[in-house]
């Protein structure tokens, strides 16, 4: 006989509560394993692949590693020497590229730019600012990132963790799905088949899909000749898992740089805008259909207040478990309003008796 819904309430909610106090406490600790599944289930399809061509799952894990560690150590010796280098020197512009605006203000727009207006003292700050502000952001980033402790967490515990966590993946989920409880395992089962639907379209969708677009827009706009290109396109990729954003964002600052680099160079300005535009075409039209699809269930707003409310209240590590909770709840919440629906409170007494 089932537990009262009280009780299993109860059950539940001390578990979450858990759950939120480790992920509070515990943050720091526990990030290159959030890490290392994330990898492990982003890479979990393409080892089922190979098992289906006849690889065994040892070996199907092996050919993932060395093709990673391939790409990382290509990544390390080519691309982020080159990302670390433009993202300093634009911090460093950022004060030159203020008075360029300013002059071109000056000289389009004079009563905009008097000594005392408010526009004319931003405009002053906002070079500076950006260059102190976002400098020490990067050094701080940088600095962290090089200690030794990081870089034993994030190069050698994550790839271990996700190595492992890939090799035993179907014998963790078998051993978790023995561990259901039998009067809700159907159910359970049901649910997590959904939440993994919808992970698997947004992450391993929206992943490749922004990996895919940083590169485009990376290497078009190098070939350009925009002088920060590599790092507006890493940027535009990266957040391109927020429809639009990526777009916007990196349209706007690619134009903007390009319009103080190539002032009067309307074709290259052109191109500039043009390489974001193919880019929302290519993305609306092959990409996200093809690879993530209609189905994802995660709408834009829902998505920026989990990483915001996470990231808020766990740091980075909240944002990184911002993405599968809200697949989580969105989904239960579909199945709440569905119970709902069909219950007594919902369809009253009437409806109940003539169905």
């Amino acid at each position: 006989m089932a537990l009262p819904v009280r009780t299993q309430m109860k059950y539940w909610g001390i578990a979450s509560a858990i759950f939120l106090l480790a992920l509070w406490f515990l943050g720091d600790v526990i990030l290159p394993f959030v890490l290392g599944g994330a990898i492990a289930y982003f890479l979990d399809p393409v080892a089922d692949r190979l098992e289906a061509m006849g690889c065994s799952r040892a070996l199907s894990v092996a050919i993932i590693t060395l093709v990673a560690l391939l790409i990382f150590v290509v990544m390390a010796l080519l691309v982020i020497p080159t990302l670390v280098e433009q993202a300093i020197a634009l911090f460093n512009v950022a004060p030159q590229l203020t008075k360029d605006l300013q002059a071109f203000m000056a000289a389009k727009f004079p009563q905009l730019l008097d000594a005392d207006s408010t526009v004319h003292k931003t405009l002053l700050s906002v070079g500076e600012t950006i260059r102190e502000r976002g400098g020490q952001l990067l050094e701080s980033v940088l600095s962290s990132a090089v200690s030794i402790l990081n870089v034993v967490m994030l190069f050698v515990i994550v790839p271990v963790v996700a190595f492992y966590l890939l090799y035993d993946w179907d014998n963790m989920v078998a051993k978790v799905d023995d561990l259901l409880p039998r009067d809700h395992a159907r159910v359970i089962r049901n649910l997590a088949r959904e939440i993994d639907k919808t992970l698997a379209s947004f992450i391993r969708g929206m992943g490749t899909v922004c990996l895919i677009l940083g590169t485009y827009y990376a290497i078009a706009l190098m070939l350009v000749g925009l002088q920060f290109g590599l790092v507006v396109g890493a940027l535009a990729g990266l957040v391109t898992f927020i429809p639009y954003v990526g777009a916007l964002l990196g349209g706007a600052l690619a134009i903007g740089l390009a319009l103080f680099q190539f002032w009067g160079d309307w074709i290259s300005i052109g191109l500039v805008a043009g390489i974001f535009v193919l880019g929302q075409v290519i993305e609306g039209n092959v990409l996200t259909p093809k690879l993530v699809g209609n189905s994802v269930g995660l709408h834009p707003v829902w998505l920026i207040f989990a990483l915001s409310v996470f990231g808020t209240l766990f740091g980075f590590v909240g944002m990184l478990v911002a993405v599968p909770l809200a697949a989580a709840i969105g989904v239960l919440a579909r199945f709440a309003i569905g119970q709902y629906k069909d219950s007594r409170l919902y369809r009253g007494l009437d409806n109940q008796d003539s169905a």
